[in-house]
């Protein structure tokens, strides 16, 4: 796992609230999230050894992040910054829909970090949120290499061939960048929530949309659930259609759960 991590506040409202309005939660968590630190916890609670390669601000929600993390059996390699660590708010309304404020500057690692970046040579799989060029080609180490629209901005200038991109078809921005750079990556992979989701590139098919275990409660995080485990899939010898159902799991799990994992 390559990529971002945010200290985020999930609060529980009834509804969002009108301009002016003053609101109180109904209850709220702390939790070390973003697009990397929800993907490396997903893959280590599917059992995968994970390293996770991320920039935190050297500060006490830096610190408080990477002990999150690490507590839940993933491995971290910290670029430390001068810059404070990323924050968010994160309203949830009931049913799951989520609202995301963040506060601050995206930490990315870059390649030039000194980090234990020879452990990417014996990755089965990386899945990429964030980081420039030359991290993006130490990823390249690994047989597969997955990544976001979230790191658009070095796919397009850094010259690497990916074998997946995960977006979501309702975001229209998402969906609009990841056809025009179609030619960039094997598979294009558009989620789809509760309709499941489809694949196209090399090869092209479709997944339904997995049972949910429970009530919808916080869709935070479920479009990177979904792309860790479609990841650890493919790394493991999967096929795409079970990779993809295996993420579609994952996703419908995190649907349940308030606050990244």
């Amino acid at each position: 796992m390559i990529g971002h991590v945010e200290w985020v506040d999930f609060l529980e409202v009834l509804r969002f609230p009108r301009p002016g309005q003053v609101t109180n939660a109904l209850g709220g968590v702390a939790r070390a999230a973003g697009g990397g630190g929800v993907a490396a916890v997903i893959m280590s609670e599917l059992e995968a050894g994970v390293d996770f390669y991320t920039a935190l601000g050297d500060d006490a929600r830096g610190r408080d992040a990477q002990a999150q993390i690490e507590d839940r059996g993933v491995r971290v390699h910290v670029a430390w910054r001068d810059q404070p660590t990323r924050r968010a708010i994160t309203l949830l309304e009931a049913g799951g829909e989520r609202t995301i404020i963040t506060l601050g500057e995206r930490l990315e690692p870059g390649g030039a970090d000194d980090l234990d970046w020879g452990r990417l040579d014996d990755a089965a799989s990386v899945y990429f949120t964030a980081g420039d060029a030359d991290a993006l080609r130490h990823a390249r180490r690994s047989p597969v290499v997955v990544a976001s629209p979230r790191a658009r901005d070095v796919l397009e200038s850094a010259g690497v061939r990916i074998d997946a991109l995960v977006f979501s078809e309702s975001d229209h921005d998402e969906a609009t960048w990841a056809k025009r750079v179609a030619g960039q990556t094997r598979l294009l992979v558009a989620t789809e929530g509760a309709h499941g989701g489809r694949w196209w590139g090399e090869s092209e098919g479709r997944w339904d949309a997995a049972p949910l275990p429970g009530a919808p409660r916080d869709s935070y995080g479920c479009g990177d659930s979904f792309a860790a485990a479609f990841t650890l899939g493919l790394g493991r010898g999967d096929s795409i259609a079970e990779a993809a159902a295996l993420g579609a799991q994952a996703g419908a799990r995190t649907l349940t759960r308030v606050g990244a994992p």
